[in-house]
């Protein structure tokens, strides 16, 4: 059998006994010491590591198998090791963090299926590589989830579907409630912490950043710990945390599944805003729910996780994907019963941006067209009809993205280029009123598109 050595700088960490390939003796040896560095192998006289899972800036975790327990099952023994020169407070603060752990878990773990179980917190003492010297290591031994993490999945599949995000939205909202109804703000949600175990159940795990909040003085800072890209403002700047700060994370975890991009990348600090919508196709009310979950004030955010899922449901989301068991693929939306629909367009969703630039282009590019349109036929009638259906080409080609970007410069370009060079089709006008027309009949066009826009976002949000 093969087995792993803990010790953090040992050389040859892979063991092999191969007495122990028998069940019997593997219940009953006392002890089986590395045979490298002398390290105990059985851990707490009843875990055997057998594989390194991986490292991390505080630790290191290991599948193992508890030899105590019929069938001896598969658990996850994670050592508290941390890396780097930290000073005494750090590290007094980094041991605090991963016993916090363990206390989170022993609370949490028990009453929740989403959260992994705690079986066992205790340290070891052994003689160190320095003659004379003795190593203290703290181990917590928690339940195993067999499956992939968000961040793994991500890599493996690519974007994620509207679907699958909502899924994943909905069951961590809910695990979310359940924690921070206890005083318990988690500050660490990102896709690596959410595993999807092979039934396709999703867990949140690594509560080693955890925050206690109850009974805590309003003025109580964060200690810091965050991951760079998904904490909020507040955390970043050592400030108070909210059960709104774990919302903004999670925001950014699904933004960024959405995506396939990292969440530096979709932050402009320029504007200090996140520009993501532009390159997605979702529900615009459910994007407007991810985006009131990333405002940068605390108070402005959702303000608990049961008010997301609050908002998810008045917006006529079928109680069928509320209430459905976990799965690996997620169920379909039902047809015409929930405004989650997937559209059967597959054009990305148009900024703002991209709405009025368009505006623009349909307003000026259509006073064109009806000034050399009059110029050759004096039928305002005809004009107006004619004018107006290709306008509406154009609008339609835009919506399907036939027209979009640079097109939106060269075609009335090249429209006013043959006007400019044909007076025939000004009807008798100068260049510049031309000019001053079709400008005008661009501002027009901007103007409209946005007051329906904002009266849109109203009723939106109203309704």
């Amino acid at each position: 059998m093969e087995v792993y050595c803990t010790r953090p700088r040992c050389p040859r960490p892979q063991n092999y006994f191969a007495d122990l390939d028998d069940i019997t003796t593997l219940k009953t040896t006392q002890q089986k010491y590395c045979t490298t560095c002398g390290m105990p192998l059985m851990l707490d006289g009843r875990y055997v590591p057998t594989k390194l899972l991986g490292r991390g800036g505080f630790g290191a975790a290991f599948l193992a198998r508890d030899r105590r327990i019929p069938g001896m099952r598969q658990c996850v023994v994670k050592q508290f090791q941390p890396a780097g020169n930290l000073t005494s407070s750090q590290l007094q603060q980094a041991q605090l963090m991963f016993e916090r752990e363990a206390e989170v878990l022993a609370q949490l773990g028990n009453d929740h299926e989403q959260i992994p179980d705690l079986f066992a917190f205790f340290p070891v003492i052994v003689n160190s590589l320095q003659s004379g010297q003795e190593d203290q290591f703290f181990y917590l031994v928690q339940e195993y989830i067999d499956g992939q993490n968000l961040e793994e999945e991500l890599v493996q599949q690519g974007k994620f579907s509207e679907q699958q995000v909502l899924q994943v939205l909905q069951e961590i909202l809910k695990v979310l409630e359940f924690v921070h109804e206890r005083g318990i703000i988690h500050r660490d949600i990102k896709p690596s912490n959410i595993m999807r175990r092979r039934d396709g159940k999703l867990f949140l795990l690594d509560f080693g950043a955890v925050k206690q909040v109850t009974n805590a003085p309003s003025a109580a800072a964060s200690t810091g710990i965050y991951s760079m890209g998904f904490a909020p403002p507040e955390q970043m700047t050592g400030g108070q945390v909210f059960p709104s700060t774990d919302l903004y994370a999670l925001a950014v975890t699904l933004i960024t599944l959405l995506t396939h991009q990292e969440a530096i990348q979709l932050f402009d600090a320029y504007s200090n805003q996140w520009k993501w919508r532009s390159q997605v196709n979702i529900n615009p009310r459910l994007a407007d729910i991810f985006d009131k979950m990333l405002l940068p004030a605390a108070n402005q955010r959702f303000q608990s996780a049961q008010e997301v899922l609050r908002a998810l449901s008045s917006q006529a989301l079928a109680p069928t994907q509320l209430n459905s068991p976990s799965a690996t693929l997620p169920p379909q939306a039902s047809k015409g019963s929930s405004i989650f629909a997937r559209r059967s367009s597959t054009q990305p969703a148009f900024s703002t941006l991209e709405l009025l630039g368009g505006a623009a282009f349909s307003g000026f590019e259509g006073a064109l067209i009806a000034i050399a349109l009059f110029s050759l036929v004096k039928s305002p009638i005809i004009v107006f009809t004619t004018s107006a259906l290709i306008l509406v080409i154009l609008i339609f080609a835009q919506t399907r993205r036939w027209i979009e970007k640079f097109d939106l410069l060269i075609i009335p370009t090249i429209t006013f280029a043959i006007i400019f060079f044909l007076p025939f089709l000004r009807g008798g006008l100068d260049i510049v009123p031309v000019v001053i027309l079709t400008v005008a009949a661009g501002l027009v066009a901007i103007s409209l598109t946005a007051i329906f826009r904002l009266i849109y976002k109203l009723l939106s949000l109203l309704l």
